[in-house]
């Protein structure tokens, strides 16, 4: 994704319009606040100092037609929220939660990942208030607290506050994928949101000419974080861009585990309409990737994992686009006795199209990687981070360097910067490819495609056994043009993709040799 933007409120640091005296307006017949200023701006008479924390969180800068029930949902995830009081003229409110601990939690959570009111930034820091003294007489407000505290005794929302209040009781969010330029596959949905929560099922599907997705989460508390952080944000550069919203649905029905639709809580579903059945192993590894500290969160958040939470925010949505302009990478503990840099272009080439290798002159175990843009060297990067070639273990990071130069003319580098920039090889040249969909960690199981007519099982056995590795199994589609064909290890398979990706197999026909999800 393209980045969360980070919120510029200094938590606790400066004390502006907070510096208030609270008394009862006799016309309004509710509690108001004053600090003689008429903008919403900052008192000029600032007093610097730590605000401690209080279960009492001062909100600024909300638009002009926010509600009391849009203002209480962004407390909501959090734990109980007891009392608000809103400033209408000054776009701000004063939010009171039912503990000091939900208030610290809601406080570091929304520094990190910026709260938004009808898609407006609004800022949100401790106030120096220890509670609200509010009129009971304001009946409006009473009525938006009593539908709350039925929602969060799980009674049901009155109609009026219902369609607000969603965000704090479904599991379940819509999401729709706007400017599409490259496809969005349910596996990159799954990695993303998985981030912010245990993902259960998802249902893909197209309408109106739209992809769109169901999504749920184990728990509301996770779809609340996951739509604050991701509505918005793009998937890849500039495009594939989240549009999400909460579903009135509460709980998904999948009957089938394919392309378009999986349950991860019950791998054991068929495929169905003749899709290629998701392997239980695989299925396995999914939930036991999702199962992770955030997908672990029973509740509200904790201070910690709300903070881990925004670092997976920050890290997880920057699958497309935090790696520099450049996308370049910096490939270390090579083998240098046998690295070269059509081997790294070869390997490298599985997850986006190289432009450039260069292997450092003074420091040959290592090397620098362009890629053609940001999000596929951060995909590179997340695959091949310690995998094993050539008998070592590679490591994968961002380089500082925004491209990679070619040796100055005249200057002979021994071969070891190479420019592929016009390669035919490149995969993802063509927007809307299919190798887009196909994009897998390294595994032991290899697809084949291309295969000339003439050519048996014990061709291509023969072929993979002579890089050096064992073959386990072998399997043929039933065009034969394609097959399935496993090594022995994940090692052995990276070493037979290097080595015979692209091989002549006779009649200009040329072998095609990718990383398959499958097992045989």
């Amino acid at each position: 994704l393209s980045g969360v933007i980070i919120s510029d409120v200094a938590v606790g640091v400066k004390r502006g319009s907070d510096e208030l005296s609270m008394y009862t307006s006799p016309t309004s017949g509710m509690s108001s606040i004053s600090d003689g200023a008429s903008n919403g701006s900052d008192s000029k008479k600032l007093r610097v100092e730590e605000a401690p924390p209080s279960r009492v969180l001062h909100i600024r800068k909300l638009p002009n037609e926010a509600t009391e029930t849009e203002i209480i949902a962004l407390g909501l995830p959090f734990g109980k929220v007891t009392n608000i009081l809103t400033l209408k003229g000054k776009n701000q409110a004063f939010l009171e939660m039912g503990t000091e601990e939900a208030a610290i939690t809601m406080v570091n959570y929304y520094a990190t990942v910026t709260p938004h009111v009808r898609n407006v930034p609004v800022f949100i820091q401790y106030s120096n208030h220890k509670e609200l003294k509010t009129d009971a007489g304001n009946q409006r407000t009473q009525a938006v607290l009593q539908a709350v505290s039925a929602v969060q005794s799980g009674g049901s929302p009155s109609s009026d506050v219902q369609e607000a209040l969603a965000a704090a009781s479904s599991p379940v969010l819509r999401i729709i994928i706007d400017n599409m330029f490259y496809p969005v596959t349910l596996d990159v949905l799954q990695q993303i949101f998985s981030k912010f929560g245990t993902v259960m099922k998802i249902i893909t599907f197209t309408k109106n000419n739209q992809f769109q997705a169901l999504l749920q989460f184990s728990d509301p508390v996770n779809a609340q974080q996951a739509k604050l952080a991701l509505d918005g944000q793009n998937i890849y550069n500039s495009c594939c861009t989240l549009r999400i919203d909460f579903s009135k649905l509460v709980n998904l029905n999948v009957k089938y585990n394919n392309d378009k639709s999986r349950d991860y809580t019950r791998p054991e579903l068929p495929a169905g309409d003749g899709q290629p059945s998701l392997d239980p192993a695989v299925a396995a590894a999914f939930s036991k990737d999702s199962n992770s500290l955030l997908g672990k969160i029973p509740g509200a958040l904790t201070p910690l994992s709300a903070a881990a939470a925004a670092a997976a925010a920050a890290g997880r949505v920057a699958l497309a686009g935090q790696a520099g302009s450049g996308g370049v990478l910096l490939v270390s503990n090579l083998n240098e006795e046998m690295v070269t840099p059509q081997s790294l272009f070869t390997l490298f080439g599985v997850y986006g199209d190289v432009q450039r290798v260069k292997i450092l002159y003074n420091k040959k175990d290592s090397a620098l990687i362009q890629m053609s843009d940001a999000n596929q060297a951060q995909l590179a990067m997340s695959h091949l981070n310690g995998q094993k070639m050539y008998g070592k273990i590679i490591r994968v990071t961002l380089s500082k360097h925004q491209s990679v130069a070619l040796p100055r003319d005249g200057l002979d580098d021994q071969g070891l910067t190479k420019d592929y920039a016009n390669s035919p090889l490149h995969r993802f040249k063509k927007p809307g490819s299919k190798n887009f969909q196909n994009i897998f960690p390294p595994s032991a199981t290899l697809h084949l495609s291309n295969i000339p007519q003439n050519v048996t099982e014990d061709d291509l056995r023969l072929l993979f056994s002579n890089t050096g590795g064992t073959v386990k199994a072998f399997k043929f589609f039933q065009d034969r043009k394609m097959a399935l064909i496993q090594m022995s290890t994940v090692e052995e398979a990276i070493q037979a993709l290097i080595d015979l990706h692209n091989y002549n197999m006779g009649g200009n026909q040329h072998l095609r040799v990718s990383f398959s999800k499958s097992t045989i």
